[in-house]
């Protein structure tokens, strides 16, 4: 890389850096192409950026952005998956991948712009997606929503068998 590249590079990151809200690093030393190749295109289904980066060019690009607490694991062979919205989705990709790929290692984390122990990411991993907590909200505000009518349709109906039965005993006294 020339000058002109490495600085175009350093520009790119610290554009990617400075809307990460959640990044994680990890070692991919030993991968394969075929394998980097899937895990790109899970990653992309899930609209997560993921990019190899040069440790340098990363460590100056990172100054002044979130992922600067990150900087010094910028180390070895390093690829950064950075999400601006959603921590879970990325650390239940990464960690499959990583499951499946022994090579695949976990370096450092930010989630929420707060650094994290590796071994957090696995419970961030089990925490339900964004899609499916909204679900369960609605869930139960709809539940709620069902029971208050069920309630208000059990009121109603019992007033109108009281007031049928007030006609009745009324209706049965003037017959007499």
């Amino acid at each position: 890389m020339n000058k002109n590249e490495k600085n175009d590079e350093i520009e790119s990151l610290k554009q990617d850096f400075a809307d990460a809200n959640n990044a994680l690093l990890v070692g991919f030393s030993g991968l394969t192409v075929g394998k980097d190749t899937e895990l790109r295109a899970e990653l992309r289904k899930n609209n997560l950026k993921y990019k190899v980066v040069k440790n340098t060019l990363a460590r100056i690009a990172s100054e002044g952005t979130p992922v600067e607490a990150l900087k010094d694991q910028f180390v070895g062979a390093t690829a950064i998956t950075i999400s601006s919205t959603d921590p879970v989705t990325m650390a239940k990709v990464l960690s499959k991948f990583a499951k499946e790929n022994a090579k695949f290692v976990f370096k450092a984390g930010m989630v929420e712009g707060r650094v994290i122990d590796i071994k957090d990411i696995e419970n961030i991993a089990s925490l339900p997606s964004k899609e499916e907590l909204v679900s369960k909200v609605m869930f139960l505000i709809n539940c709620n929503a069902q029971r208050l009518a069920t309630a208000l349709n059990g009121t109603m109906r019992n007033l109108a068998v009281v007031l049928g039965q007030m006609v009745e005993k009324q209706g049965g006294g003037q017959e007499s």
